[in-house]
């Protein structure tokens, strides 16, 4: 979704290879241990099969309980080294809930095991926990400037192990598409009425944020995690269906993101090696 290098191959409506253009993206953040990492790799250091997908030196696969990631990568603006394992348990059972996010239905998203469990263990650099986890899904079958304008997403752990989403799509034209929904541990699901769009301060690039917050105060920033020129990541104190929450929001400017000057400066943080 967000490689330059993409963008710059499909220049003037050439086609190009998805598979060409394939990275792993980590990201720690923690007191002196802030490490990121999306190096692109091109199709031939890609391998696939029904149960593994190897980028480069790491790998991605499923061992029959967990999703295991093996991460051998190295950071940038700064080099550094990233290399560990991540193992994600889904919980009782995968969730089979798919929307569309736009009016065509061209794209979709779907949380595959939104409850899940996660162990971390990471050798560079030395960090180790384990803890709730969310693993979703985002595909597309054209690029997001075409319908979208910007958007805010979060989700929360709920005290009864479920989890709520708020995806909240304002596209370029027609009605807003929100979607609301608290999964459980089981797989199931169902939607709620979202609350009131409260807004947030802006980033530090300027970033105009929401959040579909229920309590009559707005939510707040506790900690900023992501700050670019088109994202910010950051988690929040909130009130989600009647429970005070610490909920994780991301705020995406679609304008920002396909703009040449910042397509121009993504190589800074995402190299590619072909």
């Amino acid at each position: 979704m967000f490689s330059p290098y993409y963008r710059w191959a499909r220049h003037g409506g050439r086609a190009a290879d998805p598979e060409n253009h394939c990275s792993l993206n980590v990201a720690l953040y923690g007191a002196g241990s802030d490490r990121w990492a999306m190096t692109e790799r091109g199709r031939g250091q890609i391998e696939r099969s029904r149960s593994s997908f190897r980028i480069g030196p790491s790998r991605v696969h499923w061992d029959g309980n967990a999703l295991v990631v093996d991460i051998e990568e190295r950071g940038m603006p700064i080099p550094h080294r990233l290399r560990g394992r991540v193992r994600l348990h889904p919980g009782d059972g995968l969730c089979p809930f798919v929307t569309t996010l736009d009016a065509a239905g061209r794209h979709r998203w779907g949380p595959i095991a939104p409850c899940a469990r996660v162990e971390v263990e990471m050798q560079e650099p030395g960090l180790r926990w384990s803890g709730n986890a969310y693993f979703d899904s985002n595909e597309g079958d054209e690029p997001i400037d075409k319908p979208f304008r910007e958007w805010d997403w979060s989700r929360a752990s709920m005290a009864d192990g479920s989890t709520t989403v708020i995806y909240d799509v304002r596209p370029k034209t027609g009605d807003d598409r929100v979607i609301a929904r608290r999964f459980n541990r089981d797989g199931s699901s169902t939607g709620f009425e979202a609350p009131p769009r409260q807004p947030l301060p802006r980033s530090k690039w300027l970033i105009s944020r929401t959040m579909r917050n229920h309590a009559p105060t707005p939510a707040r920033v506790l900690q900023s995690l992501e700050d670019t020129p088109f994202y910010a990541r950051a988690t929040l104190q909130a009130r989600v269906l009647g429970e005070d929450v610490v909920a994780m929001h991301e705020s995406l400017s679609v304008p920002r993101v396909v703009s040449w000057p910042v397509q121009l400066m993504l190589p800074w943080r995402m190299p590619r090696r072909a």
